[in-house]
């Protein structure tokens, strides 16, 4: 009962849908309407404010993290594991948008981060060394995904980082349009307001 109990709070907290709540907070319009029509910080991004896509990030990575902490403490281990999922899951088919989410990177890289410091914050580096290559925000969010459990194995544990896989693949699923275009050539670079 308590481990249920864990996944409803975490599915709950990661419905919340920070870039919708931020779009109009900052009078941006329905983030739906917008570029993508993602509900992440680089589709907040696409609007021109820099700030409301800031605070979607930490709002977004906010939430995976709060979720797995919160869970650390009150149940251990195990919970945190539960919660890490749940808050995924929550984000990429949150209740409150009839389970139309976002991609989950920054959900999912706080969520690391929580489980594992070092892991997560190599896991962000990935993200952001291959993002300032490339200008591509899928590709980065893609090979970060990728090495992630590696990382996990190595700086959390074994069972950590197969549910890691887990969460990597979540973010390959969401990301098969975006692995479609970046093969075409056609996927959209950050900063541009065109969709992608």
């Amino acid at each position: 009962m308590t481990l249920i109990l864990t996944a409803a709070f975490a599915y709950l907290l990661g419905s919340i849908p920070f870039g919708i709540v931020m779009a109009r907070v900052f009078g941006l319009g329905d983030l739906r309407q917008i570029g993508s029509g993602n509900i992440g910080a680089t589709n907040v991004l696409r609007t021109g404010n820099k700030l409301a896509a800031f605070l979607t990030l930490l709002g977004d990575s906010g939430k995976g993290a709060a979720a797995v902490l919160i869970a650390r403490a009150l149940v251990g281990e195990s919970g945190a594991g539960i919660a890490a999922l749940f808050a995924m899951l929550g984000h990429l088919y949150p209740v409150f948008l009839r389970f139309k989410g976002g991609k989950g990177v920054a959900t999912f890289l706080g969520t690391l981060l929580a489980l594992s410091f070092p892991a997560g914050l190599l896991a962000c580096a990935t993200w952001l060394l291959v993002a300032l290559a490339t200008r591509f925000s899928s590709l980065a969010a893609l090979t970060a995904a990728l090495l992630a459990p590696i990382y996990t194995a190595v700086f959390y544990h074994l069972h950590g980082a197969l549910l890691v896989v887990v969460l990597t693949a979540l973010i390959f699923f969401k990301h098969r349009e975006n692995m479609a275009r970046l093969r075409a050539g056609t996927e959209t670079k950050i900063g541009s307001k065109t969709k992608g």
